[in-house]
């Protein structure tokens, strides 16, 4: 409650204060580095398998593990795979080694 009534009775300080951390706010994102968010390259294909009505463990069983075998024999430079399965859907990531390209076809 004290910050309240100081506020109330001294309101062009509390102006002042706020317009101060405004340009403090301001300054800083202006000086911020600009590879903040630096560029990630890192290979992934998500693969989504629906079928509807179908529970999770099915999905697992029938869809993901035997596409999951399928790439590892037939797909190259694969580093590793993830998998996931919910009633009805089914997603596979799929990792690549660092610096995998796209082959033409």
């Amino acid at each position: 409650m004290w910050i309240v009534r100081i506020a109330l009775s001294r309101p062009y300080t509390f102006i002042v204060m706020a317009l101060l951390i405004l340009a403090a706010g301001v300054a800083t994102i202006l000086r911020m580095a600009v590879d903040i968010f630096p560029e990630v390259n890192i290979p992934v294909v998500g693969v989504v398998w629906r079928y509807e009505g179908m529970s999770a463990e099915e999905m697992n069983k029938r869809g993901l593990n035997i596409n999951q075998r399928i790439y590892i024999t037939t797909v190259n430079n694969i580093e590793h795979l993830e998998s996931r399965s919910i009633k009805g859907v089914g997603l596979i990531k799929v990792f690549f080694q660092p610096g995998t390209t796209q082959r033409p076809a």
